[in-house]
């Protein structure tokens, strides 16, 4: 029988809340939302650390920040273990990866020799840029910076056909496709994708304070016109698969690293433990296996042990986090057992101390997000009676006993893992890194 190949498909800061199958009317994702018909729809995935490196580091080690040491951006991976192309490539599988790198911590636009790219063969890649129209990468081994034509995210999917078309069958694969879209700057979709959204046509969520409102009708068009084109990017990958037949043997994911308060609770990007940064879209569709919904909470570092699962591929000892493979072939209960950790070990650039940022360490359920910062607990939302999150209960006696057996449960969490929940700086001198007054990772364009 034939390996499985995989096509992992990643956005950076699309959150779950903005397609049509999650319930979105203003937003065009057609093609979306038959893939989400077609596969296992985990409804509540999560992105505990949600921020671009952190998330990064754990899609390839399978292991927790504090583990892999890229607990904020700018940073490189540090040698903790077998990485996910590596447990490919050990397997006999072609690797490939096309877009944003973000994990080399050596500048965003410096090549990056094979020795950091991680077990992955094929390679056009970027350590990181958001000039959609003008984007750099490297191919291969030639040290020359080249750009891609046009719109990036186009241009990428474009290679990635041309990857899937030129396969001779004799070697299964893993491709790697990473978006920097819909990530502002929101204004810079392709023209005919910008002229389908008006700001003034833009309805809020609840939670947006009306001296957001007016700018963030103008981030969401411009943020909803990058998602219609990445939604049109899905298509022709899905027509590449079924054209070459690769389909009937090719898990195929969509997910995002993160997601994106776009004006939510008076504030904006990620970092945040509301539901706006934190939950992702996450679609599977897999040979043999039957589309359904789950709430089963699947986080970061649960996505290299579950492909690795999928393909019937060792697990590296190394690896930390869970294989829902069995809950998504057989419907087998949900490994996390209903609770997904969230974290932020160190606040850094749109989230520094002087605008709020704060460690915190918390636990989002199927029904509860809770959180404790290092002064004690901090948020206790009731997701199903308020989904906008808009009354914190951490105060609220007759909460006192859910919030105590939540912050038990997060203590028996942070207690397998080894975590200290110390102050950010403690861990940023552990790790040798050197931070501005901001707490952010300095680094060259």
């Amino acid at each position: 029988m034939n390996r499985l190949n995989v096509v992992f498909v990643f956005a950076d800061q699309w959150r779950a809340q903005d397609t049509g199958y999650a319930g979105n009317t203003q937003v065009d994702t057609p093609h979306l939302d038959r893939l989400a018909r077609e596969s296992v729809n985990f409804t509540h995935a999560v992105s505990g650390w949600p921020v671009c490196s952190p998330w990064r580091g754990s899609l390839l080690t399978g292991q927790y920040p504090l583990t892999h040491g890229i607990f904020v951006n700018d940073v490189p991976l540090a040698d903790s273990g077998t990485r996910l192309g590596e447990a490919f490539s050990q397997a006999g599988y072609d690797t490939a990866w096309i877009g944003k790198w973000h994990i080399d911590g050596h500048g965003r636009s410096e090549y990056i020799p094979p020795e950091r790219r991680h077990g992955f063969d094929y390679w056009k890649t970027l350590e990181c840029t958001h000039d959609y129209h003008r984007s750099a990468y490297y191919a291969g081994n030639v040290r020359e910076k080249r750009y891609w034509e046009g719109y990036d995210a186009f241009a990428q999917t474009r290679d990635a056909q041309r990857y899937l078309r030129a396969r001779d069958g004799d070697s299964p694969f893993l491709l790697v496709l990473s978006w920097g879209p819909p990530h502002n700057p929101y204004e810079t979709a392709p023209e005919a994708y910008r002229r389908r959204y008006r700001p003034e046509d833009i309805l809020l969520r609840p939670n947006v304070p009306e001296d957001f409102a007016r700018e963030a009708r103008e981030w969401l068009a411009g943020y909803y016109a990058h998602c219609t084109a990445l939604d049109d990017c899905v298509a022709t990958l899905l027509e590449t698969l079924a054209e070459t037949g690769l389909d009937d043997n090719t898990i195929f994911v969509f997910t995002s690293d993160h997601g994106d308060m776009l004006g939510s609770q008076g504030t904006v990007r990620k970092q945040r433990p509301w539901d706006e940064s934190i939950r992702v879209p996450f679609l599977l569709r897999c040979p043999g296996v039957a589309a359904r919904e789950t709430d089963a909470l699947i986080n970061a570092p649960d996505l290299m042990p579950t492909l690795l699962g999928l393909c019937d591929l060792p697990l590296p000892a190394s690896a930390e986090g869970l294989d829902f493979s069995d809950h998504i072939r057989h419907s087998t209960p949900d490994p996390s057992g209903g609770a997904a950790l969230l974290a932020c070990y160190h606040p850094f650039g749109e989230w520094t101390r002087s605008e709020g940022g704060r460690e915190f360490r918390g636990l989002r359920t199927r029904r509860h997000t809770y959180t404790r910062t290092l002064e004690g607990p901090w948020q206790l939302y009731d997701n199903e009676a308020d989904p906008w999150q808009l009354q914190n209960r951490i105060n609220d006696p007759a909460c006192r006993d859910l919030r105590l057996q939540l912050d038990a449960r997060l203590g028996e969490m942070l207690a397998r893992q080894g975590d200290e929940f110390l102050h950010g700086d403690k861990y940023i001198r552990r790790w040798g890194y050197t931070v501005d007054e901001t707490g952010t990772v300095p680094y060259s364009l």
